[in-house]
């Protein structure tokens, strides 16, 4: 019998009113906006609901929004069925709420906490991130060791096949940017962000996050959850912890991640947060499977 993957988008996939038919319909969602904004201190919800865009997509922000409308979604579904689960970056932390792992409480508080370190880290060491399309891994590994001698630069995001984002210092990413194409890559481009996420100057972060969890109850969680840095699944609350300190300076293997997902029995994926980011890379990298997203409530009410 085939097996279904609910996975869960991280950083980008935020916009402007993402939430809000969730909160004029439902009990449950306006509970969960409410709890969120009494937890956080200040009106996240309203933020969501109505910006303005840059203070959405300030990283201390973004996180805990993007968390919050995975999570009432995920609370809205009728028989949420699901054999297993993988969260992108920051949504590998919906993912271990989803799983039973962390408390939504305690989720929250993390991605906010880990929000602000990110922010903090990328002020103190200055970085930058790119897209990379077209490509293949070992080409961009070879062009990040031949530009690390202008700067720090590491692969950050095995997205899809043929699609890579690399991050470190200034210097380091834009060296790597003129040799990705001189390899002819189809694609290279500057993303806009606050700090060189996934790589060595994320360190700092780390060492604060890694505090937080250590205080922080985690469970095992009821349904493997793919690990964003090692791509297998994850079923104990120890290795939960490490590899969550672990993912803030390592790559993201997410195509990996949804091969290793297909190899154990998942036929079906469905991604549940704003946008269709995940649904487009889940494609690339396995075009047999099914892919369906939830991101309102008319999508809700479809399924």
């Amino acid at each position: 019998m085939s097996k279904v993957a609910f996975v869960f988008p991280g950083q980008g996939s935020q916009y402007v009113g993402m939430g809000k038919d969730l909160y004029e319909q439902s009990d449950v969602a306006r509970s969960f906006f409410q709890k969120a904004d009494e937890i956080l201190g200040f009106p996240l919800s309203s933020v969501s609901f109505s910006g303005p865009e840059e203070k959405l997509r300030q990283t201390q922000i973004t996180q805990p929004a993007i968390f919050l409308h995975s999570i009432v979604l995920g609370n809205l579904l009728k028989n949420p069925h699901a054999d297993m689960t993988a969260g992108h970056s920051l949504g590998e932390y919906t993912a271990l709420v989803f799983a039973g792992a962390l408390r939504f409480e305690d989720g929250l508080q993390l991605v906010r906490l880990r929000g602000k370190l990110m922010k903090q880290a990328g002020t103190e060491h200055p970085g930058t991130m790119a897209a990379v399309i077209g490509l293949e891994r070992q080409t961009i590994e070879q062009v990040c060791r031949e530009a690390s001698e202008a700067g720090v630069v590491k692969i950050a995001n095995l997205n899809a096949p043929g699609q890579v984002v690399i991050s470190g210092s200034v210097p380091g990413v834009r060296r790597a940017m003129e040799l990705a194409k001189g390899r002819k890559a189809k694609l290279v481009k500057e993303l806009v962000v606050s700090g060189a996420f996934h790589s060595p100057l994320m360190q700092n972060a780390q060492m604060g996050l890694e505090a937080a969890l250590q205080e922080c109850d985690i469970r095992d969680p009821r349904i493997p959850v793919y690990s964003n840095v090692t791509a297998k699944p994850v079923r104990k609350a120890d290795e939960v912890k490490s590899l969550l300190i672990e993912q803030l300076t390592a790559p993201v293997q997410w195509d990996e991640s949804v091969r290793k997902m297909v190899e154990d029995g998942s036929k079906r994926f469905v991604e549940v947060g704003p946008g269709k980011v995940l649904q487009g890379l889940i494609r690339r990298t396995d075009s047999r499977v099914n892919v369906v997203g939830i991101d309102s409530w008319r999508d809700l009410s479809k399924l």
